[in-house]
């Protein structure tokens, strides 16, 4: 009886959060999914129409450069947040002047709404009021300025270096607990072995964090396809919808043009890519034993 006692209180625990989780999540994922099938304005009843809304998306032109956008911001960040915040956590990991400092300086954009980052950003980056394209005038080098945000070429790499910036102190703060973790009677026969710095970290660090790297990488990976403020604060999408994301134009489809049933159908695939990706980095790190 004890033990059935016990269940029931463990059982107890879990019922509100998986009431929650499906309310929250479950369930609108589930419509969402079932709406893509129909064509919908969001007013009166939806309509059945099977694979057309899909068959939609691969004919538009407005899809696959939301797409060309996504993935240019999903490779950047990927490769510039993982590495270069597992380096910064390495070098904030030691004791040294002014650590405590530069920790907090790094982590503050992540308590940045991204509504504000959006606007900071958009006053450093936009081609006519923008603090760079003002300097490069000021220093006579007027050959220099670009359309770094609402151009036809620059605005995913803009928005993939902003989204950067505000995620950078958040996953350094992850690795950093990561690296607590390590028990120092480790690294210190490491050392003791004569190991440099650079074999430590390969050696020993690295597979010693592979359940935080894996933590960080999937962090990064869902991150980043569900950008939205910063898109919507700096460009809003344009000119023409050429620098939207898969998350943008969804919404857009959604509520600007009252395309429901379209819309659901990009939200959706850019859940099931979003899950794909996170799949095969799963896959392939298991085979590499990482």
């Amino acid at each position: 009886m004890h033990w059935l006692s016990k269940k029931r209180y463990k059982i107890g625990l879990v019922i509100p959060t998986l009431v929650v989780y499906m309310v929250f999540i479950i369930i609108p994922i589930g419509m969402s999914i079932g709406y893509s099938f129909t064509k919908y304005s969001g007013i009166g009843k939806a309509t059945f129409n099977g694979l057309t809304n899909y068959m939609r998306l691969f004919k538009d032109r407005l899809f696959w450069i939301s797409l060309k956008n996504t993935m240019i911001m999903f490779i950047l960040a990927f490769v510039l947040l993982l590495s270069l915040s597992f380096l910064i956590a390495l070098l904030l990991n030691n004791k040294l002047k002014g650590v405590d400092f530069s920790k907090s300086l790094i982590f503050s954009p992540a308590i940045i709404a991204p509504i504000i980052v959006g606007i900071i950003w958009v006053y450093i980056l936009d081609p006519n009021i923008g603090i760079i394209n003002n300097v490069l005038d000021a220093i006579g080098a007027s050959g220099l300025k670009q359309k770094w945000i609402g151009g036809n070429t620059l605005s995913p790499y803009s928005i993939a270096i902003i989204y950067f910036w505000q995620q950078l102190g958040y996953l350094v703060t992850v690795f950093i607990a990561g690296l607590k973790m390590i028990p120092g009677e480790v690294l210190e026969a490491v050392e003791i072995d004569g190991a440099s710095f650079v074999q430590k970290t390969m050696y020993v660090t690295i597979p010693m964090m592979k359940s935080t790297i894996s933590t960080v990488a999937v962090l990064i990976i869902t991150g980043v396809f569900k950008i939205f403020e910063i898109v919507q604060q700096t460009t809003g999408g344009g000119p023409n919808h050429l620098s939207e994301t898969l998350v943008t134009y969804s919404y857009s489809m959604t509520f600007n043009s009252g395309d429901y049933g379209y819309g659901m159908s990009l939200a959706t695939f850019t859940f099931l890519l979003s899950l794909v990706i996170t799949g095969i980095y799963s896959i392939l790190t298991r085979e590499r034993g990482e």
